[in-house]
């Protein structure tokens, strides 16, 4: 079993790849394009996101609209917010059982077996929830459909 340096290094490491994967389903920049008329100040960009979509105008205003409905959605993007969401939880799961199985906390008992085994299934539950972030995050034609 790893020194509680390294299983504190790793479990600091998996809180901010939970953080990340937050703020990355939250952001509406998912989907990007722009329009520049005959000067600049007509320029567009617009950016869709999981949960909605933006204008910024050249000019500085911002305009962002929360999508109505989940029926309107595509199936595509209904899959993409459905994923992310899990592997937000199921990796807020895999930190719960990682916490309770360093050797830093009191919980699990004083057994080390049974404390090193509940860290390994800490870290497979992280992986199987950063394997189900792969899909829909590097996907291209996931959110463009």
């Amino acid at each position: 079993m790893a020194n509680s340096g390294l299983q504190i290094l790793g479990f600091a490491l998996a809180l901010l790849g939970v953080i990340g994967l937050i703020i990355g389903t939250i952001l509406p920049q998912w989907k990007m394009s722009a329009y520049v008329g005959d000067n600049i100040i007509t320029a567009v960009a617009m950016y869709e996101g999981l949960w909605m979509s933006c204008a910024f105008q050249s000019t500085g205003q911002i305009q962002c609209k929360v999508y109505d409905s989940l029926l309107q959605l595509n199936g595509a993007l209904q899959a993409t917010r459905a994923l992310m969401v899990v592997s937000i939880l199921i990796t807020l799961a895999g930190l719960g059982a990682a916490c309770m199985g360093m050797k830093c906390t009191n919980c699990g008992g004083d057994d080390k077996v049974r404390k090193s085994r509940i860290a390994m299934a800490g870290g497979i539950i992280i992986l199987v929830g950063g394997m189900s972030l792969v899909l829909p995050s590097s996907s291209p034609g996931l959110v463009h459909s």
